[in-house]
C-alpha cells in the first residue's frame, strides 16, 4: 500500500462505488416504497437509524406505517415480531452489528424459532465504514450462519437490492439482509437477463484458468478483478452468491466440476472465519471435490479505522489487492503457481 495514496471518503458513511460508476441512491428505500405501494401489509421499523438505513424514504411515503423504536435494538426486534404475528410483513433496519451482537437472542427466539415473517435490514456490513470494531460487522454472517430457520441474503449492487425487496416480500420466513445503503453502484444490468433469486447462485462471467466464488460488494471486485486479469491473457470466471444460508449447493458444486483443475477463490466482505468462504470449503470437502482453495476475505482480528480506500487495501479487498491474489497461483500461460 502507497503511504501516498489519497483518501478520498470519508470514515463513517461512505460510498463504496468509484468515481464514474452508476449509481443508484437508496435502492433500498425506493424498491421498499414500490412494494408497500402494492401490498398495505408492509410496515418500516427502525432504531433511530432510518436516515442511514434509507427507510426514511419509506417513513416520507407511508408516515402512518413507518414506526420509529428509539434507540433500542432489541425492542426492535420483539416489536417486529409482534407485528409479524398480526400479519403485517415488517422491515426491521439498524446496523450489522446491532443485530448481530446486541439483539442475537431476540431474534433467535422470538422471530426465527417461530418462522416469523420479519425482514432484517442491517446497514454497514462488513468494512463498509471507517469507524471500528464498534461499528464493523465483520463477523454478523458467522454469527447468523448458525441459526435455524434464518435466510442470509448478501447483495453485490443495487440491482441485487431493487430485486431482493419484492423476493423478500413474497418469501414467507425471516430474512436477514446486509444492505449496501447511499449511492450503491449498478454493476449487474451489465448482465442481461440476470435475475436475483433467493436461495440461487449465479455464473456472470465463464473462465476457465480460475473461479471466484462471491458475495455482497464483493462480487463487484471479483467483476473488476477478472477484467483486469482477461487484459493479462487470464479467464477468471464469476459466481455471485447472494443468498449465503440456503447455500446453493447443487449449482457451486457444477459449476467447481464444470472445470475441475482451476482454482477456487471464495471473495466476501467478512471475517475469513465462518462465512461463505468456510461454508463453501465444507461443501466441496463432504463432497470430496479437491481443487486449489484460498479465501479473499478480512483477517480475523479487529480492524483499524480510517478511510475506506485505505483500509481494503490494506485488508485486500480492494480491486487491485484482488488480482494480486490470483496472480500469486494463475499465470498468463494457464499454469497454476506453485502455493505458499
Amino acid at each position: 500500500m502507497s503511504a501516498k495514496k489519497k483518501l478520498k471518503t470519508s470514515a463513517m458513511i461512505a460510498s463504496i462505488a468509484d468515481e464514474g460508476t452508476p449509481t443508484t441512491s437508496a435502492p433500498f428505500g425506493h424498491a421498499l416504497v414500490e412494494a408497500a405501494e402494492k401490498n398495505p401489509k408492509i410496515v418500516g421499523m427502525t432504531a433511530d437509524l432510518g436516515k442511514y438505513t434509507d427507510l426514511h424514504i419509506f417513513e416520507r411515503a407511508f408516515p402512518d406505517r413507518y414506526y420509529q423504536m428509539g434507540m433500542a435494538e432489541q425492542l426492535l426486534m420483539m416489536a417486529g415480531a409482534g407485528m409479524a404475528r398480526e400479519g403485517f410483513i415488517p422491515f426491521v433496519t439498524t446496523y450489522s452489528v446491532f443485530a448481530s451482537r446486541r439483539a442475537y437472542d431476540f431474534i433467535c427466539l422470538a422471530i426465527a424459532e417461530e418462522k416469523l415473517n420479519v425482514k432484517i435490514i442491517s446497514a454497514l456490513p462488513g468494512l463498509t465504514t471507517g469507524y471500528g470494531p464498534s461499528h464493523q460487522a465483520t463477523e454478523d454472517v458467522a454469527i447468523f450462519r448458525g441459526m435455524p430457520n434464518l435466510t442470509i441474503i448478501d447483495p453485490c449492487d443495487a440491482v441485487d437490492i431493487e430485486q431482493s425487496v419484492q423476493a423478500m416480500v413474497d418469501f414467507d420466513g425471516p430474512v436477514y439482509l446486509r444492505l449496501l445503503r447511499g449511492k450503491v453502484p449498478r454493476v449487474l444490468d451489465r448482465f442481461e437477463g440476470y435475475r436475483f433469486e433467493i436461495g440461487k447462485a449465479k455464473r456472470l462471467i465463464d473462465g476457465k484458468d480460475a473461479l471466484i466464488i462471491s458475495s455482497g460488494l464483493m462480487t463487484t471486485r471479483a467483476i473488476e478483478a477478472s477484467d483486469q486479469m482477461k487484459e493479462k491473457g487470464v479467464e477468471v470466471g464469476v459466481m455471485h452468491c447472494a443468498t449465503i444460508k440456503p447455500l446453493d449447493n447443487e449449482a457451486i458444486l457444477e459449476e467447481v466440476r464444470r472445470h475441475p483443475d482451476r482454482p477456487v477463490f471464495v471473495a466476501e466482505n467478512h471475517s475469513v472465519v465462518g462465512g461463505l468462504g468456510e461454508s463453501i470449503a465444507s461443501l466441496l470437502m463432504k463432497e470430496g471435490v479437491a481443487v486449489t482453495f484460498r479465501q479473499i476475505g478480512l483477517p480475523d482480528e479487529f480492524l483499524g479505522a480510517g478511510a475506506l480506500p485505505t483500509l481494503h487495501d490494506l485488508y485486500g479487498i480492494s480491486t487491485n489487492e484482488v488480482v494480486k491474489t490470483l496472480e500469486q497461483y494463475v499465470s498468463s500461460d494457464e499454469e497454476i503457481m506453485p502455493t505458499i
